[in-house]
């Protein structure tokens, strides 16, 4: 089976940093992207970032750039989202996701970052 491990989320005040793992498991061959989407209360579900398992190319959302940094272990399959210069409006919860492999898109259960001015 097809499994996306989130972990990593928590509490922080402004300025801070957190780091968030995501572990991928069940998937056969390493040609897929691998990333978060994030959803504050209210708000519609965003893409944040996202690498991809063939050629580590990353996208980040405008809003995230220089302070977020996607990057993988390709040997423990795992991907992690470095978090620095935290802002409120950073908080949310953040979803690990594999979008259309093998014609599926594949979630993980969020974890919450909350983010205190």
């Amino acid at each position: 089976d097809v499994q996306l491990q989130a972990s990593g989320g928590g509490l922080v005040q402004a300025g801070g940093s957190l780091r968030l793992s995501c572990a991928a498991s069940g998937f056969t061959s390493d040609d897929y992207t691998i990333g978060w989407f994030r959803q504050a209360p209210g708000k519609e579900r965003e893409g944040v970032s996202c690498i991809s398992t063939s050629d580590d190319a990353t996208y980040y959302v405008d809003s995230v750039k220089d302070r977020f940094t996607i990057s993988r272990d390709n040997v423990k399959r795992t991907v992690f989202l470095q978090m620095n210069s935290l802002k409120p409006e950073d908080t949310a919860v953040y979803y690990c996701n594999v979008p259309n492999w093998r014609s599926r898109d594949y979630w993980g259960r969020g974890t919450l970052v909350t983010v205190s001015s």
